[in-house]
């Protein structure tokens, strides 16, 4: 079932892939056509519509938009246009890129995962770009940093809502131990603990976390496990706050969040940002981008609650 914020329009994809071949024609490209329609579809609509405007017109309809678009327009639809597993791989691929690394951007996606989701685009990664993901994050990761992220990749945790009151207790214990030393955290009990246990068994370890000292991407891929096992939504809604906040937009941020989250839990994200900043996500949104870019994001995140 679609959770796309605006419900996708009831149209056929062969219409929907001769409007996007008509916006194509001519002098320039009518970007505004573009989003009408792609950033109305959902998932499974824009697959069929890429399969049928590779069937109408034998060419690949994504290869046609980078031709297009350009900018921020054409980042944010280009990423929207993959499957979320197939997203999400490109995503730390390219963050895990050595002229970019953007280590905030792959932390974020890795440890904001469920660990089905990470096997899942684990695969897709492989066979995209011909290389695990492990080897990867042993290349461009570092230190503590590098040896949560392995453990957290690698690791099947139960998914469910049972938690387990025992080991809960002991691992705040443990937790407890491994942070109140004097000359340093031992890191990997924490390590042990946040790639190991259930997101139900964190939420439930969580108060032991509170005061524990930690630094760096090692701190950042600590809070975001923690953060999504109490409350993705809120999580994702300070990250986009940040991402606005001040003098400029970290626009890669704001596009990597609301491009993979629209069809998870953008209305949940909306609510928590209103909440806590007393502001609407999209009012946040349109004072921070501009023309065509700005529209498609707007899309994408559906009329204010």
């Amino acid at each position: 079932m679609s959770t796309l914020t605006i419900p996708p329009s009831l149209t056929s994809p062969r219409d929907d892939a001769i409007l996007l071949y008509r916006a194509f024609k001519g002098f320039g490209c009518d970007s505004a056509a573009v989003i009408n329609v792609l950033a109305h579809r959902d998932q499974t609509q824009r697959v069929l519509i890429q399969q049928e405007y590779k069937a109408m017109y034998s060419e690949d309809l994504s290869k046609r938009l980078a031709s297009e678009l350009s900018g921020k327009l054409e980042i944010a639809v280009l990423l929207w246009m993959h499957d979320p597993a197939g997203r999400d791989a490109l995503i730390v691929k390219q963050a895990l890129n050595p002229d970019i690394l953007d280590l905030q951007g792959a932390t974020e996606v890795i440890c904001s995962r469920t660990p089905s989701q990470i096997q899942h685009f684990k695969q897709i990664y492989y066979s995209k770009f011909g290389v695990y993901l492990e080897n990867d994050i042993e290349n461009y990761t570092s230190g503590d940093h590098k040896m949560l992220l392995l453990a957290y990749v690698s690791t099947q945790r139960y998914e469910g809502p049972e938690i387990d009151r025992e080991m809960a207790v002991n691992d705040a214990k443990h937790l407890y131990k491994a942070g109140e030393k004097k000359l340093g955290t031992d890191e990997k009990t924490f390590i042990h603990i946040f790639s190991q246990r259930s997101r139900s068994n964190l939420v439930a370890v969580a108060s032991a976390y509170r005061d524990i000292e930690t630094s760096g991407y090692f701190e950042h891929g600590l809070l975001t496990i923690l953060r999504c096992a109490e409350n993705p939504p809120k999580y994702f809604a300070k990250v986009l706050y940040k991402a606005m906040k001040g003098f400029g937009t970290n626009d890669t941020t704001l596009i990597r969040v609301i491009v993979t989250r629209t069809e998870i839990d953008m209305q949940y994200i909306k609510a928590e940002y209103l909440k806590k900043y007393k502001k609407p996500l999209n009012d946040a949104v349109h004072s921070e981008t501009s023309g065509h870019y700005r529209t498609f994001l707007l899309s994408l995140l559906g009329p204010n609650n």
